[in-house]
């Protein structure tokens, strides 16, 4: 469906197809449900094999970097559909720490020079923020720099930061200038913490006198965190779309299967209701996150107004879904052995993520003048 006020196309290409299967293929070979329970209580949580099949053979962590940079040249609509099928599988692998919020710093800030390493998967550079930052929010103020470029403070809970090799550390100067870092992972100190989504594990890191390369200046520097925060959530849609259509799909084949009082429990009407209003959610939650992708793609004014209404639809929705697949299996699916929890827990984690629903429809209110 195209918008002809806009010009923006909802559908799927054949390129976006061909990348989706060519990543699900990936997926459905490396990161099966008992792959991923498999690994994420273990001491290594990420994948690193993953990462470079998806990263490097397929070089998914350029989508969106010019080819002069080492990238593929293609855009955020295409990331996004890499977001879902990650949100599919909870692959644990730094997508989104790395590829997107990273990426989109390094590319806001016009910091050519870490972007063929970081296209090519050889290197990882995370943008180090706290996770629940969204749009819209201040740039922290826990970092100070020093004229040398010298960095003392802490960011709390950062995504993929344990397998970063280059963190992104915004900081002010003595002045409250703002400045954009590059900073070696091996000179500053990573605290693995407790994380709700054991997929994707968050860590604080310390600084205490690490020395950073300057990527971007001033308002430069905040513009770049801005974009990577939008950029993110929006991507972030994608994901909660990807968890919200695997809950519905495994849970649709379950009820189909499951048999009680001689008969499939999936033609109890109370069931079928259920599901049906789930997946016109559904539905609605992909024409939001594939608008969102759209206008990040194509650099539309209307990109915030866009992200805005895909995380405040899409973070409430792949919760909802979650819970319904877990409460529609019965007894299976409170069990470890069933990876329902695990779609549960990083549907809860992104719901808090790069902003919360409320934050969200607080943010659409302002950008549309409706709050007072």
């Amino acid at each position: 469906m195209s918008d002809d006020a806009t010009g923006v196309d909802l559908l799927y290409s054949e390129v976006e197809e061909e990348l989706r299967a060519s990543v699900r293929a990936l997926l459905a070979r490396k990161a099966s449900a008992e792959a991923v329970l498999g690994r994420c209580e273990s001491a290594e949580p990420y994948d690193p094999a993953l990462w470079r099949a998806l990263a490097a053979d397929l070089g998914l962590a350029g989508l969106a970097v010019p080819e002069a940079d080492g990238g593929a040249g293609a855009g955020w609509r295409e990331v996004a559909v890499v977001m879902e099928e990650l949100g599919r599988s909870v692959a644990p692998v730094p997508y989104l720490g790395g590829a997107v919020l990273g990426t989109a710093a390094l590319l806001a800030a016009g910091a050519g020079g870490l972007l063929p390493d970081v296209a090519g998967g050889r290197r990882v550079a995370v943008l180090a923020v706290p996770l629940t930052s969204g749009p819209g929010a201040a740039l922290p103020a826990t970092v100070a720099a020093d004229g040398a470029g010298v960095l003392r403070g802490r960011v709390t809970s950062v995504a993929d930061a344990l397998v970063a090799d280059v963190l992104l550390v915004p900081a002010r100067d003595a002045d409250g200038v703002a400045g954009l870092y590059a900073v070696a992972a091996g000179d500053v100190e990573i605290v693995r913490r407790t994380s709700l989504d054991l997929t994707r594990p968050v860590a604080h890191v310390l600084l205490d006198g690490a020395h950073g390369q300057l990527v971007a200046a001033g308002e430069l520097a905040e513009a770049a965190v801005r974009r990577a925060l939008l950029v993110g959530a929006g991507m972030l849609a994608s994901e909660q779309l990807g968890i919200a259509e695997w809950c519905l799909a495994t849970t649709v084949a379950y009820v189909r299967e499951r048999r009680q009082f001689g008969r499939a429990v999936g033609s109890f009407q109370a069931l079928k209701h259920r599901l049906a209003d789930l997946w016109l959610e559904v539905v609605g939650a992909r024409a939001a996150a594939r608008y969102a992708a759209a206008t990040l793609a194509a650099d539309d004014p209307d990109a915030e107004v866009a992200v805005a209404v895909a995380q405040a639809y899409c973070g409430a929705l792949a919760v909802w879904a979650a819970e319904e697949c877990i409460q529609l299996h019965g007894g299976i699916g409170m069990t470890w052995e069933h990876p329902a929890h695990l779609y549960l827990k990083r549907a809860k984690a992104d719901q808090l993520a790069l902003g919360t629903p409320g934050h969200h429809r607080a943010e659409l209110g302002r950008l549309v003048g409706v709050n007072p």
